[in-house]
């Protein structure tokens, strides 16, 4: 185990849980982002969205018990999609500062370590790269599939134009900043750039480090998950909105419907080889280090995206 240095600032993790995560998934997170830590949060709120399956249940019952930081649940009665769930999450944790994580990912020992002290220096919004890994073939073998955001506020502003300039699973912020820009508003699938976009122009100081804090799990479907109806329509409605918002000219509002509602129409094998391309770096002979928990998945689970509202 780590030694564990002393808070300077406190700050809460806010993790959200909805019926389609998988409780080995869950306790993994929850041991990377707490237990592994040589900064740990100083206190998990676990925002419940929805009912749960039994499992799940009883997994959040034992981290509660065991946990070394104060465990909060708050407990929404029905699935109301991550937006919303994320929203009632910033009112539950006690503290300014607020670390994000996923029910499904997890955090390398110093994420924290490097990330909080940007924040103490004054930043409102800090993200960091990250390592796609998942249990299928497509991810096996000996390589290392990076996605490296943009570092400096100024290309993090340029690049807002064209995609989400953060990688939301790694992200901390201030509260205070996330809620000046009017805080997460539901928008499927896009929720977290939405804000970001926000967050940008309402003057927020912003950064990256280049160095991937964050494993973020992908499966045999997430390219898939990032096509279709449902989040056209999501695209062409957050293209809308940056360009009434004063966040896009006229020229980029044409070229983002053109570039980012084409990507969610074309098949999903060219969808995947024009983001491998566009915002990840691939490096053969570097392995990543994925320790797993329980069984394998079982068939018909919903996705992450099918299980948000």
């Amino acid at each position: 185990m780590p030694s564990v240095r002393t808070v300077k600032t406190p700050f809460s993790l806010l993790l959200p849980v909805y019926r389609g995560d998988r409780p080995d998934h869950l306790a993994r997170a929850f041991q990377s982002t707490v237990l592994e830590q040589t900064r740990r949060p100083s206190e998990v709120v676990v925002v419940q969205d929805g009912q749960i399956t039994a499992e799940l249940a009883s997994t959040l019952e034992r981290l509660e018990s065991s946990s070394p930081v104060p465990l909060r649940r708050l407990r929404l009665t029905h699935n109301v999609g991550l937006a919303q769930a994320l929203q009632c999450g910033l009112s539950a944790c006690s503290h300014e500062v607020i670390a994000r994580m996923d029910a499904d990912d997890i955090s390398l020992p110093h994420r924290f370590e490097l990330q909080i002290p940007l924040i103490e220096d004054g930043a409102d919004l800090v993200g960091s790269a990250l390592v796609e890994f998942g249990e299928t073939p497509e991810y096996a073998g000996r390589e290392r599939v990076l996605r490296v955001p943009p570092l400096t506020a100024g290309d993090i502003a340029a690049e807002a134009r064209l995609r989400s300039p953060f990688n939301h699973p790694t992200v901390v912020y201030r509260r205070s900043a996330v809620l000046q820009a009017g805080g997460y508003r539901e928008l499927p699938l896009l929720e977290d750039y939405w804000l970001f976009t926000r967050m940008i122009s309402s003057g927020a100081k912003v950064a990256n480090l280049a160095e991937p804090l964050v494993l973020y799990r992908v499966d045999s479907g997430s390219y898939q998950r990032r096509g279709g109806l449902r989040l056209l329509r999501s695209e062409l409605g957050l293209q809308r909105r940056l360009h009434r918002e004063g966040f896009t000219s006229n020229r980029e509002h044409l070229r983002n419907l053109m570039v980012r509602g084409g990507y969610r129409v074309v098949p999903v094998g060219l969808r995947r080889a024009a983001y491998r391309h566009r915002f990840t770096t691939t490096q053969p002979g570097a392995t990543v280090d994925v320790p797993t928990v329980g069984a394998p998945p079982a068939p018909n689970r919903p996705t992450r995206t099918e299980g948000r509202a």
